[in-house]
């Protein structure tokens, strides 16, 4: 399997594709890799480049052999919105919820979040982290965009951010009768949120508010899972029943 890079689109000029900053030295210091070798470039917009290596000095430039879409990118966008967990969890979700497919991530407080951010300085510093986690995974698990990871918003913006996508589901424990398999059974939704809890779960209110705005609970099984394996068990559910998988 070919190394594999992202860059802006603007870094591709004709038949050649320019890479800087970070990637730089990890070409040619971590990788190891020199002239002729042959690496796969992503636009970051589901098409990959397959490329020979042709000059590397502060920047590399990188020649194109061939162009298609990646393969790596699933037809239903899905959105998790995440409620905030400590800081490991946070990473391991974000990492594997981009392995799984995710098109976007957004952290979300809700009524049991126990987690605070107590400025912007440190949000916009979680916030560069979570996105480097999603562009490591998004390299390693060969997507064909890196999936944003954007800024934290209270629940009740989360829910009108999802008011226009075709299918919204919250996972709860009191739910009985809504089976996530049955409600994706012949679905054609091309754009789907999920809402995850906290470690507390979320409050009857907020399950009410929920199905005001149209977002439907639904059971996860006889078992109690925790926040960070729930969003993770939904989505790979989703992916599987919608032949993503």
């Amino acid at each position: 399997m070919l190394p594999r890079f992202f860059v802006s689109p603007s870094q591709i000029q004709g038949k050649q594709i320019v890479i800087q900053g970070e990637d730089v030295k990890h070409i040619s210091k971590v990788l190891r890799l020199k002239k002729g070798d042959k690496i796969l470039i992503c636009n970051r917009q589901g098409i990959d480049y397959e490329c020979i290596i042709k000059d590397m000095e502060k920047i590399i430039t990188a020649e194109i052999i061939s162009k298609n879409a990646s393969i790596g990118e699933a037809l239903t966008k899905i959105t998790l919105f995440q409620a905030l967990t400590k800081s490991d969890k946070m990473d391991y979700i974000i990492q594997k919820a981009v392995e799984l497919g995710v098109h976007r991530i957004v952290p979300v407080v809700t009524e049991r979040t126990i987690v605070k951010i107590e400025n912007e300085k440190k949000e916009n510093s979680k916030l560069q982290r979570w996105n480097k986690i999603s562009e490591s995974a998004a390299k390693q698990s060969q997507r064909g965009i890196i999936p944003e990871v954007a800024a934290v918003i209270p629940l009740i913006e989360a829910f009108n951010q999802a008011e226009k996508m075709d299918l919204k589901l919250i996972p709860y424990e009191m739910e009985k009768n809504n089976h996530l398999k049955d409600l994706l059974a012949n679905c054609t939704a091309k754009s789907i949120a999920i809402f995850i809890g906290p470690e507390g779960g979320f409050e009857e209110s907020e399950i009410n508010l929920a199905k005001e705005h149209g977002i439907i609970p639904v059971t996860l099984g006889r078992r109690i899972l925790r926040t960070e394996t729930a969003g993770l068990v939904t989505v790979s559910i989703m992916m599987y029943e919608m032949g993503e998988m």
